[in-house]
């Protein structure tokens, strides 16, 4: 093994993980109860970072791939199981703060004691090499097949949340937790490349460590930045939640589904009128205040634009917005783009000329220049 090269990356990540760790769990947030579940985890995070981070401590310090390789190969796929739980109750924490229960902590946790019992058996009470190796085998496979199954729940609640703000909220909240998908599918492939880093020859083993430092920094930057829009998308779900409960009180006394159609021409009057006035054009529509201004139920509003427009909600105001910039810049081209774009209802410029680029194929000023 060449040491210098596995010291240097030791050396290197120790104190950036040591760091992360410690800031998650220990730095301030706004002092608003809403917070409360985004600290909850961050601190889950930051307690997998050091948990990391003890381990490469052990690495470093005690130069244990040195004296015992399948040990420290089974010490690895111990703390890579407690870790890929806490990674993933932290990332599913944020779209389901209902999620971290007692049955499910000892759930958890049982497994990993189990698992860990298994690694330490083979440690101390296996002598033969081949059996130690495949044991070591058999456990790397149960740790990927763990990881798996978290990061498809996380992905599966994640999804779930994408198609409710879809159908409730004029706005792209799903811009504002888009991280979280991209860094479980990181996550993903990082941690079974991981359990297979593991097991590479002594002097490749360098390349395991480093390649945790851009992993940790693009999660660390996350965290940092999602706490500039963890207010706004916190309030989403408890207004959606609200709501939905709301519905289900309502269905127990109201109408059967079957009798919603029957409303359709008295909602699609009051859409005309609505679209005749360009309400779309004001931010921050959302499913539930647009019901209300329409003097309809929010059920039923839902399910008619969904059955006539064939359409999510967002998707239904976004396509009338884009309709309005086209007009904009046909009747009036002197208009810049940002103001184009304030005036369609959009909340930004960048969110404008994306948008406009996923439903007409170019931008907006090329649109303009045909």
């Amino acid at each position: 093994m060449d040491l210098s090269l596995y010291t240097f990356s030791l050396a290197i990540s120790l104190p950036l993980m040591l760091f992360f760790g410690f800031h998650m769990i220990f730095a301030r947030t706004p002092e608003k109860e809403i917070f409360s579940n985004y600290l909850l985890s961050r601190r889950l995070m930051g307690i997998a970072l050091l948990i990391l981070s003890a381990n490469y401590s052990v690495h470093l310090i005690y130069g244990i791939r040195l004296k015992d390789v399948n040990a420290t190969i089974l010490m690895n796929l111990s703390t890579y199981f407690i870790c890929y739980w806490l990674f993933s109750s932290a990332m599913t924490t944020l779209l389901d703060n209902r999620y971290i229960t007692r049955k499910r902590f000892s759930h958890h946790v049982s497994m990993w004691i189990i698992f860990s019992a298994t690694a330490m058996a083979v440690v101390f009470f296996i002598d033969n090499a081949t059996v130690q190796s495949l044991v070591s085998g058999i456990l790397a496979l149960w740790l990927v097949a763990y990881g798996l199954t978290l990061s498809f729940r996380l992905l599966k609640t994640y999804r779930k949340a994408v198609r409710m703000f879809e159908e409730t909220h004029s706005d792209d909240i799903e811009s504002y937790i888009r991280w979280l998908s991209i860094f479980t599918y990181w996550a993903l492939g990082y941690g079974v490349s991981c359990s297979l880093l593991t097991f590479l020859p002594d002097e490749y083993i360098f390349l395991w460590v480093l390649s945790s430092i851009p992993f940790y920094i693009y999660l660390y930057c996350c965290y940092q930045n999602y706490i500039l829009f963890y207010e706004k998308v916190e309030n989403a779900f408890n207004e959606d939640l609200a709501m939905a409960e709301t519905d289900i009180e309502k269905k127990s006394t109201e109408h059967d589904a079957k009798d919603i159609p029957h409303h359709h021409p008295e909602i699609e009057r009051r859409i005309r009128e609505w679209k005749g006035r360009e309400g779309y054009r004001r931010t921050g529509i959302t499913i539930n205040s647009l019901s209300m201004e329409l003097r309809t139920n929010r059920t039923y509003l839902s399910e008619y634009i969904n059955t006539t427009y064939n359409k999510s909600f967002r998707d239904w105001i976004t396509d009338l917005r884009i309709e309005y910039a086209k007009r904009l810049m046909s009747q009036k081209p002197q208009l810049k783009i940002q103001e184009i774009a304030e005036l369609s209802g959009f909340l930004s410029t960048s969110h404008f000329n994306r948008t406009f680029r996923e439903k007409e194929g170019c931008s907006p000023v090329k649109w303009g220049d045909k």
